[in-house]
């Protein structure tokens, strides 16, 4: 029996498009099966209450941490943020599960180059900053993150993994698997880009790197939908 790979993103409703697009490049490329779930909040507001904060960049900045209750606390689990876009075969990331960890993420080492976000969002500095855009849980031990603490603990208790018990639980990922466009030089081989200022979904974004990428994707996402209508 093939596992099929879960795969949660993140949705945000001003870039409703980003998560369709990223959806597409997931499965041109994927060799396995793989299940989709938007961290939708208007899904979810039986379980998560918190009001927004004004430094949140993202309508889904802490919903993500729902992912294992979401799964059940059962198998693993691969959150990504919408903003990104997969070069690669999913399998090549999903296969490097490993049960050491409670969960697995790019160890990003890096201060952020501008002040601003898309959409003129503030662009806050933080120890481990981005390490949560790509997260794979191990469901199973990540129990505390229940729907009382995901709605209580602060923004840095949950994007700086305070919610484990050590540091030693949290395995690391190939930064190819994350890499964060604009702040890190083009490299060929980068399997999953992160437009983390702004996606070429916003005119001022749509020089960036892998943009031209990006649009190739969306466009053969509505060829597919035109043939099919």
């Amino acid at each position: 029996m093939i596992e099929t790979a879960r795969i949660f993103i993140g949705f945000d409703s001003q870039e409703a498009v980003a998560y369709h697009v990223l959806c597409q490049s997931i499965l041109e490329r994927s060799s396995i099966p793989v299940s989709f779930t938007p961290v939708a909040l208007n899904t979810l507001h039986r379980v998560f209450r918190r009001e927004r904060n004004a430094l949140q960049s993202t309508e889904f900045s802490f919903s993500r941490f729902l992912v294992p209750y979401l799964s059940g606390y059962q198998g693993w689990s691969l959150f990504i943020d919408c903003d990104m876009l997969a070069r690669a075969d999913i399998a090549e990331l999903w296969s490097l599960r490993d049960e050491r960890f409670a969960a697995m993420c790019v160890k990003h080492d890096y201060v952020p180059i501008g002040e601003r976000k898309f959409l003129g969002q503030v662009q806050t500095r933080y120890r481990k900053k981005n390490w949560s855009s790509v997260v794979l849980f191990n469901n199973g031990k990540c129990r505390r993150l229940d729907p009382d603490y995901v709605n209580t603990a602060t923004g840095l208790e949950l994007h700086q993994f305070k919610w484990l018990e050590s540091d030693e639980l949290i395995g690391e990922l190939p930064a190819a698997w994350n890499w964060l466009v604009n702040e890190y030089a083009p490299r060929p081989d980068a399997r999953l880009v992160h437009f983390t200022d702004g996606g070429p979904y916003f005119e001022e974004y749509r020089k960036d790197d892998y943009a031209d990428e990006w649009f190739a994707a969306r466009d053969r996402l509505l060829y597919v939908r035109q043939q099919s209508g």
